[in-house]
């Protein structure tokens, strides 16, 4: 039993981490540096304490929780969010133009869409160094749960997840790109059954408004043959100009055409929204709140604030 009988941060740790992880024990002693025989004790150790089952079992695996499991699961998010607000606060108030700011994003946004911001970014706060790190929307999302990251972008996921509060950043389309003596550059209007004629070479499921893609091609009842799908948009032209099919990507991501020439097909995919996402309800530096206003001036740093520290999930103005 924990010192005193108490429950520790450890032990409420080990709660977060092991939802977050699928109830895997072994993720869970690696990501918190422990055994995992230290993280079965200190959940049967509070379990005990409190007199209450927290997990389903099947032997001596875990499944999921118990309804009071998950009761105690929030309030532990929120006993541990609160706790990392009080760690921050000497250090948000001391360092308030220095330090560090970790952005995890995309590659096509990391390339093609924060240059001119952070050019704008570094001038304001010249003593900040960045970090950017390139992942999937899944990573994004848990490298903010983490804490390893202090500003998400990507053009799925955020929006959707409770636990971070995500801004609009700004709206795009995909375009074609298509070898200069392509038929298709006879097509008029394009159509996605057009599209659909021609090996497809696009972006990967879940990233990049891959599911702007396929809902497209599903609503029409059409089947694209996408013989090659990738993470990079750099990569997407190069096996385009290679001759192995036609390609799609992001239109920020296609200026930079080469040989090849894009097409517009804002008439045939629906519109992607690329979203800024915090970690709901944790204290950030100044410098945290004013990358955000410099990627949506519709927004003041006043009401970027009171939509992350506020409880309940906001409605967001669109405002871009």
């Amino acid at each position: 039993m924990s010192p005193g009988g108490d429950v520790n941060f450890q032990q409420l740790k080990i709660i977060r981490e092991a939802a977050r992880r699928d109830y895997n024990l072994t993720d869970v002693a690696n990501m918190l540096y422990t055994s995992q025989s230290g993280v079965s004790r200190h959940i049967r150790e509070l379990e005990e304490e409190l007199g209450i089952e927290i997990f389903i079992r099947r032997g001596k695996r875990l499944l999921g929780m118990t309804e009071p499991g998950k009761a105690l699961l929030v309030i532990a998010e929120r006993i541990l969010d609160e706790a990392s607000n009080v760690r921050r606060l000497a250090d948000l108030f001391t360092n308030d133009a220095s330090g560090v700011l970790t952005i995890a994003t995309t590659h096509t946004q990391a390339r093609y869409s924060l240059p001119s911001v952070i050019k704008e970014f570094r001038a304001l706060f010249p003593e900040v160094r960045l970090e950017l790190i390139q992942g999937t929307p899944q990573e994004i999302d848990s490298l903010l749960q983490s804490g390893t990251a202090d500003i998400g972008i990507a053009s799925e996921r955020l929006s959707t997840d409770p636990t971070l509060v995500a801004y609009p950043w700004f709206r795009w389309y995909h375009n074609l790109l298509v070898p200069q003596d392509h038929p298709l550059l006879q097509a008029n209007p394009l159509t996605l059954e057009d599209i659909s004629r021609w090996p497809l070479i696009t972006y990967r499921q879940g990233i990049t408004g891959r599911s702007r893609i396929d809902e497209a091609f599903a609503r029409k009842g059409l089947a694209a043959d996408i013989v090659l799908s990738a993470q990079d948009s750099d990569v997407i032209k190069t096996y385009v100009e290679l001759g192995l099919g036609i390609g799609l990507v992001a239109e920020q991501a296609s200026g930079e055409a080469g040989q090849l020439v894009r097409l517009d097909t804002r008439h045939l995919f629906d519109a992607n929204t690329v979203w800024l996402g915090l970690k709901r309800g944790q204290l950030q530096r100044n410098y945290v709140w004013r990358f955000i206003e410099l990627c949506n001036p519709g927004l003041s740093v006043d009401e970027i604030k009171r939509q992350a520290l506020e409880a309940a999930e906001p409605v967001i103005d669109f405002q871009i």
